[in-house]
């Protein structure tokens, strides 16, 4: 679709996104192991209320503490800060010092820019009218919203105890999915019980982590699971948005309609289970390629992906230090693509491979979480296992699938990097997996660094990983990239000396 040239001065060309005069969020109501916050929007007069509910196995709060207050309107606040657009005003009421303000003030900034670039002015089959063909326009400031706060309790806020946390303790962020699961398996390997923190969505999509879930809670004592609304609340705001299709539940797509503010989501909730276990890491399973810095005409953005990238990980780790939480937040799979991933997942944990559900229409077939088989995440890890050499049964899927899972690979685009497509079709070629036609065979490009350790200064430079982990880490990483690890100089990849990684 053709666009126009970037308009570098200010215009009013995005103000048929704000359809709604004001969000309210909060006050939070508190209980010892359940926290819920009124959403009210306010449009034309009219006043629409929805709650926003948080839901825990054991007591992780205190109703007459104020930390306690604090903690849960930071969770409560992560939903809203996908509305910057679409909003006059954003009001969060509850108890939140000078560090809360400005992270809800930048993220909500940096998570409007991101909605702006990736679900207007790229394609989005969720949109109708003029909100499908918006002008690329150079702002200074993307959020439209004015941010408010109003403090139920004045004062506490800002004599808030620091958190009592340990860095020889390990939080998972566990989903059923395959970083999730080899993020676990690693760090179960090689420290003293990791826990492993499992967020429960109210609909279907805690299927993909269901079976996870079960296995672990009879494996690891330490798993614990949060039970919340958020997937609710989401459609409640795009059922009132005008330039949103009606039927926006029946469109078959690998993006979500509107919101890209959604690990902190997750994130937030899990962080009452990790002041009252002491836990000091906080472990996301981002690989390489998620951390991504375009410019789509004049326009710096992060390709959606800004909560799974390493600059991310910075923030938060940033924003835990201010609060006085004493958390680091990082990935142990920064150097790794996901094929990598999935080879060692497979390989060294093969008990955890049984437990990994990634597809976009899962289905229970007796006591088990099935995979559909047709969508196109359900077409890489096919794809990827029979690369590896391992039978794509151990993930549920059946020889119907796998036949057809292959052919659509051979005809279907997959929502990987290009270079990285190329070179999992370049394989599967290779091994008589997949048929292509013979010009598209010639022209396919490998890319050998993809089964490699990557090392890049943007990335994933080796402090990625606190140095305690990284001699134990890289050792068992670099056995599975077959002892090869590169580091980008310039626009090439140089070999690393792997005994290099191991001091």
């Amino acid at each position: 679709m053709k666009r126009n040239h970037v308009e570098i001065k200010e215009d009013n060309s995005l103000k048929i996104l704000q359809v709604f005069d004001s969000l309210e969020v909060g006050p939070v109501k508190v209980e010892k192991n359940k926290l819920s916050a009124p959403y009210t929007l306010k449009t034309n007069r009219r006043s629409d209320t929805n709650h926003l509910i948080y839901h825990y196995d054991e007591n992780v709060f205190d109703p007459d503490e104020p930390a306690s207050h604090n903690i849960a309107s930071m969770i409560a606040a992560q939903v809203a800060m996908n509305y910057g657009l679409f909003c006059k005003k954003l009001i969060f009421k509850g108890i939140y010092d000078s560090s809360d303000k400005k992270f809800i003030r930048e993220m909500t900034e940096n998570t409007s820019r991101e909605i702006y670039v990736k679900k207007f002015l790229e394609h989005n089959p969720f949109l109708l009218g003029d909100a499908a063909h918006l002008p690329v326009v150079k702002k200074k400031k993307y959020s439209l919203a004015e941010i408010e706060f109003e403090t139920t309790q004045p004062g506490s806020g800002e004599h808030l105890l620091p958190w009592n946390t340990s860095q020889n303790k390990h939080c998972i962020l566990s989903s059923g999915g395959k970083d999730s699961l080899l993020s676990f398996g690693l760090i179960n390997e090689i420290c003293e019980a990791p826990h492993p923190i499992f967020i429960n969505e109210s609909g279907r999509h805690w299927f993909t982590a269901l079976n996870a879930y079960r296995y672990f809670k009879k494996q690891y004592p330490n798993t614990s699971r949060v039970w919340t609304n958020c997937d609710r609340i989401y459609p409640w705001f795009l059922r009132r948005m005008p330039f949103i299709r009606k039927d926006f539940n029946n469109v078959r797509a690998d993006e979500y309609p509107i919101r890209l503010w959604t690990v902190a989501v997750f994130l937030f909730s899990a962080l009452p289970l990790l002041r009252k276990r002491g836990i000091g890491r906080l472990i996301i399973g981002d690989e390489f390629d998620t951390t991504r810095k375009f410019n789509f005409k004049g326009i710096t953005h992060y390709d959606g992906l800004f909560d799974q990238s390493r600059y991310f990980d910075n923030y938060m780790t940033q924003y835990f230090t201010s609060k006085g939480w004493n958390i680091t937040q990082f990935s142990v799979l920064r150097q790794l693509s996901e094929l990598l991933i999935e080879k060692i997942l497979a390989t060294r944990y093969p008990e955890l491979l049984k437990q990994q559900v990634s597809c976009h229409a899962t289905h229970i077939q007796g006591n088990r979480v099935k995979p559909c088989g047709r969508c196109e995440k359900c077409r890489r890890i096919v794809g990827m296992l029979k690369v590896i050499g391992v039978a794509p049964a151990n993930c549920g899927y059946s020889d119907e699938q796998i036949k057809n899972c292959l052919k659509d690979l051979a005809e279907k685009p997959v929502n990987q990097l290009s270079y990285e497509a190329e070179h999992l079709k370049s394989l599967l070629s290779e091994k008589g997996l997949i048929s292509l036609p013979t010009l598209q065979k010639k022209s396919l490009k490998k890319c050998p660094e993809v089964q490699k350790l990557r090392f890049h200064s943007q990335n994933s430079p080796i402090d990625t990983i606190p140095v305690d982990l990284q001699k134990s880490l890289y050792k068992i990483l670099l056995k599975y990239a077959n002892n090869c690890a590169v580091e980008k100089s310039g626009k090439k990849w140089r070999e690393l000396i792997p005994d290099d990684l191991l001091h």
